[in-house]
């Protein structure tokens, strides 16, 4: 990060992961309308299982490089007697956030692992009860490692190096706002994982944050629409917004705040849109596919002046399998 490259790249990143996420967690909802269960942390694809997990593997990997060995002008981030100089610090506290989410991904692929090299040859009832636990607590794991990259992630920010009282600081004390929805809707999904609520929340925290930290990247680092009465100096080796006084600094913060609620507003909008979206889309889906179903089915017969279930006649048959087929009385 620290970077107009590296904050977008990164925000593209989250962003991508979060919609990956919202679109996943929401056909599993239409699909499984009654019992709703995010059977993993994360969702595999139809040709390679692992596809997420590698990229959030790779792309950390890339950050963690960018940050200490490409970024620094000497290609690594330690002075000449071994220690971390100040105007490294934030690399590595960039670093260590890029280094959970690896980690994460490696864990989740031995987690999944470990639970497929059990499954196999479960055939009978007791085992196949054994390794439905056995998923539960690989999934609870899972969401716990990955609610502890995010509350690594919410320690960074909140203690960063960079400093607090400048415009940079104001935008890193707001995405704390995001990141603490992730981290909390993260670690409720480990006991609830049949709250469709809980992960779409998390799906779009996720894309918040990716989204914020493109803004991030654009308003910091292009002069064009750097606020009036603040300019981007070079200090340390860094490109840093700096304001000329304590009322353009003032104004800055306040447009940033004002930026972040029309950025709120905005997200808002487009979550509540994308549900509608699919909502249209796999309600009809699923209607005719039903519909279909049951117009092969054996129906019921309706209550007669006859005792048990004899067969209606003429238009009286056609017109009582008509009001079965519109109230879905299918019979089992």
């Amino acid at each position: 990060m620290g970077t107009f490259i590296g904050h977008v790249l990164s925000g593209i990143g989250f962003y991508l992961l979060g919609l990956w996420h919202l679109f996943n967690n929401t056909k599993l909802h239409f699909q499984n309308k009654t019992s709703f269960t995010t059977t993993t942390a994360w969702f595999p694809t139809s040709r390679l299982r692992y596809l997420e997990l590698i990229l959030i593997i790779i792309g950390s990997s890339i950050t963690v490089s960018m940050e200490l060995f490409i970024g620094p002008r000497k290609h690594q981030p330690f002075d000449a007697d071994g220690t971390i100089p100040s105007n490294h610090l934030h690399n590595f506290e960039h670093s260590s956030i890029s280094m959970c989410f690896a980690i994460y991904g490696i864990l989740a692929i031995l987690l999944d692992k470990s639970v497929q090299g059990s499954s196999v040859g479960d055939n009978n009832n007791i085992a196949h009860r054994k390794n439905s636990h056995l998923h539960d607590h690989v999934r609870g794991l899972t969401l716990l490692v990955a609610s502890m990259c995010f509350g690594l992630e919410l320690f960074n920010f909140h203690f960063h190096s960079t400093d607090h009282m400048a415009v940079e600081g104001q935008y890193h004390l707001l995405i704390q706002i995001v990141v603490v929805v992730s981290f909390a809707t993260t670690l409720i999904s480990v006991g609830h994982p049949g709250s469709f609520l809980v992960s779409y929340v998390r799906s779009v925290s996720i894309m918040c944050q990716g989204g914020w930290f493109i803004v991030m990247g654009y308003m910091l680092w292009t002069p064009e629409l750097v606020p009036k009465g603040c300019m981007i100096h070079r200090e340390d080796g860094h490109e840093i917004l700096r304001c000329s006084g304590e009322e353009s600094l003032e104004r800055a913060k306040s447009l940033v705040n004002i930026l972040f609620s029309w950025f709120l507003i905005g997200f808002t909008i487009g979550a509540i849109l994308f549900y509608v979206g699919m909502v249209r889309f796999y309600s009809s889906k699923y209607y005719n596919s039903e519909i279909d179903a049951g117009a092969s089915a054996t129906y019921c017969c309706l209550p007669t002046k006859q005792e048990g279930c004899d067969e209606f006649e003429g238009e009286s048959l056609e017109h009582h399998i008509e009001m079965q087929k519109k109230t879905r009385f299918v019979g089992k």
